[in-house]
């Protein structure tokens, strides 16, 4: 048995940390460094932030895969969008031969995105990310040292707003010392008290508490069975094994699954995907066990299976709903859980393309206001409900003809088995006219002899025929 819960890169992408550079990495380390390899560490409780500024980064896409690959180096990852990453490494550096090795190795997993990293030390974050951004190198890890570091960094590397930075250089103010030479008082009522506290946290003055990074968290389990099996039943039995396995993870989360993928796996590497798809966030590993059992059920298996391996990618947070009070139709008893298992038992016997859903459109069309979809499921209620529905609908029969089937008429009138009697005021509906699907009817709501009530309509162009739509239930 093997696998583990992993986040949205796989772990073989994640290059192992190494106790320490090698002499050949210490060599190359970045001549805006000088004073890297003389630096002591820093004191226990003292953060170390390095900024990485990636000027030639183009997608938010490729800013997460940095960060994935960055936890390498520490849990401590922080995204400053559209192109900076921040990472805390004061616990890394003995990793990695201090801050000139750290330093190294950052460059190297930049290098290998065809990126070139502009790299920074700072004991806050927004120091460590503002110097990298003015390409300045700054190392320094005590906090006293830091205001006379970051004296020369251009203004136009704290990124704010346009208008303030432009009033401050047409006062003579074009670096962050001369900003910080300024009185607080004036300066805040001036420029603005956000930039006031955006110079705190740059000097440490307020300590800056930054959202941490959190890969997407998904679920894979590998279980290498001890002889080859083509029993369903045993199957089932070591596929039980896992399904605990991702209870235990999922109810550890609180999340649960909509889809599950089991894979067998054959000699000569082949492999038997077997899909799972739910209607409601689930993780009884009990519920989902008898569900695999109805596909496996209907699973031709071209050869004995040697492996099984669950996958789970993504998970949803699972609320946990009280029972109610009432059975089923009693009293308003509520029955959403029992139509979601009774969905997913139908679909796990005779295949997810066997059940279908309906939903509405916004089109005064009958026969183009409705449409078949996936089943429906708990996910989608909340879109559901945003749904326009026409105030008309309540109108409408349930039951509508594929094509709607032309009338006799009598006397002007429409006939089916008898006179048919007209029961409603006429309903028009004309639209159509830009796609080429042009109508123009009245529509009413009809009685036949048999007391049945019927949905006609009479078309307003010539000839003026009548047809039957719908029959209500």
């Amino acid at each position: 048995m093997k696998g583990a819960a992993e986040g949205a890169v796989d772990a073989a992408l994640l290059p192992a940390a190494q106790p320490a550079a090698p002499a050949s990495a210490r060599a190359r380390a970045p001549a805006a460094l000088p004073r890297a390899r003389q630096l002591p560490l820093p004191a226990p409780g003292v953060e170390l932030w390095v900024g990485l500024h990636l000027p030639q980064l183009r997608s938010a896409r490729q800013l997460t895969h940095l960060a994935h690959l960055a936890q390498r180096f520490t849990p401590r990852v922080s995204l400053e969008p559209p192109d900076g990453v921040l990472l805390e490494v004061r616990g890394s550096l003995h990793l990695f031969s201090g801050v000139a090795g750290l330093s190294v190795a950052l460059q190297d997993m930049c290098e290998g995105l065809a990126l070139k990293p502009l790299l920074a030390f700072a004991p806050t974050p927004l120091a460590a990310l503002v110097a990298a951004r003015a390409g300045q190198g700054l190392v320094s890890l005590e906090r006293a040292q830091l205001v006379g570091q970051l004296a020369a960094v251009p203004l136009s590397a704290l990124r704010w707003p346009p208008q303030v930075i432009e009033r401050l250089q047409r006062t003579g103010v074009r670096t962050v010392g001369a900003a910080l030479r300024l009185p607080r008082a004036g300066f805040a009522r001036r420029f603005g008290a956000a930039q006031l506290a955006t110079l705190d946290r740059l000097t440490g003055r307020t300590r800056e508490v930054r959202a941490v990074f959190r890969p997407r968290e998904r679920f894979r389990r590998r279980h290498e069975l001890s002889c080859e099996l083509e029993s369903h039943a045993r199957l089932l039995t070591e596929l039980t094994r896992l399904l605990e396995q991702l209870e235990a993870f999922l109810k550890a989360r609180q999340c649960g699954v909509m889809a599950l993928e089991c894979r067998l796996l054959h000699r000569e590497g082949r492999m038997t995907p077997c899909e799972l798809h739910l209607a409601a966030p689930q993780a009884e590993s009990a519920h989902l066990a008898r569900l695999f059992a109805e596909q496996f059920n209907r699973l031709a298996l071209p050869q004995a299976v040697r492996a099984l391996e669950l996958r789970a990618r993504t998970l949803l947070p699972l609320t946990p709903q009280a029972a109610s009070l009432w059975q089923p139709g009693e009293h308003g008893g509520g029955t959403g859980s029992e139509a979601h298992a009774l969905i997913e038992r139908l679909c796990a016997r005779l295949g997810a393309g066997a059940i279908h859903g309906l939903t509405l459109l916004e089109n005064h069309r009958p026969e183009s206001s409705w449409a078949m979809t996936v089943p429906p499921s708990a996910a989608g209620r909340g879109r559901a409900r945003t749904t326009a529905v026409s105030p008309l609908t309540g109108r409408r029969p349930l039951w509508l003809l594929a094509t709607p089937q032309p009338l006799a008429v009598r006397a002007g009138m429409p006939q089916r088995r008898g006179a048919l009697r007209l029961v409603s005021e006429p309903e028009r509906i004309e639209t159509g006219w830009w796609d080429g699907e042009e109508i123009a009817r009245d529509y009413y709501t009809a009685l036949d002899t048999h007391g049945v009530r019927l949905w006609v309509f009479r078309e307003r162009t010539v000839p003026h025929g009548w047809f039957l739509h719908g029959i209500f239930g």
